[in-house]
């Protein structure tokens, strides 16, 4: 029996169950075991806390556009080559959500009430990219993923030294995205116009600095 073949509807639909058990699901479980889990923080300071808070909050916000921009991508991808690519790496991106989660937790804080603007913003982004073609779709993958290796960096510059396990888990979540955009580049990514990636990065600013507080 020949396996299904989904038209661009039928996978926008399914995004939209995904979408709600991202945002609804509920504490998820990552595939792999968070890089924080064996290490010991020593206790933070209430406004070290806060601030450690705020920041994961950021990257857990991140995390759910991650989810949104590669589903909307992978639904309107040209090849089932790239779809798979993209499927994959959102995979991936799951680890980081669960990861941010259990941090937040441990925080005594919440993920930003703005979760399901950035979900729906982030897949509408994502689709229209796809409709583009595939290879601005990887190049935006490529684009989008320099940027949050970039904003991560900046992220283990602000967090308190002694915050070992927030810092932990970014140093993981950095590796990956260095390889995601590594992925998306020899899959044949183009380079964005300087226009767009200045864009991307305003955008990024409104979400990063939203989500610290909200």
């Amino acid at each position: 029996m020949s396996e299904r073949q989904y038209s661009a509807i039928d996978r926008v639909v399914m995004n939209l169950h995904s979408g709600l058990s991202t945002l609804l699901g509920g504490r998820r479980e990552a595939a792999r075991a968070n890089p924080a889990a064996r290490r010991e923080s020593p206790p933070l300071n209430s406004a070290e806390r806060r601030h450690a808070a705020g920041l994961m909050r950021v990257n857990h916000a991140g995390e759910i556009a991650a989810q949104a921009l590669y589903l909307g991508q992978a639904a309107t991808a040209r090849s089932a080559e790239v779809r798979a690519q993209l499927l994959k790496a959102a995979d991936e991106e799951k680890d980081h959500l669960a990861w941010c989660e259990q941090r937040l937790d441990e925080l005594e804080e919440k993920p930003s009430r703005l979760d399901p603007l950035w979900y729906a913003g982030a897949y509408a982004i994502g689709a229209l990219n796809g409709l583009a073609g595939d290879r601005w779709s990887l190049g935006f993958v490529a684009e989008t993923e320099k940027q949050v290796v970039e904003h991560l960096h900046g992220h283990l510059g602000k967090l308190p030294e002694r915050d070992v396990k927030s810092r932990s888990i970014v140093g993981a979540m950095q590796e990956d995205e260095t390889q995601h955009a590594a992925k998306a580049i020899s899959a044949g990514g183009r380079e964005l116009p300087g226009l767009v990636q200045r864009a991307m990065r305003a955008a990024a600013r409104v979400m990063t600095s939203t989500a610290y507080w909200i």
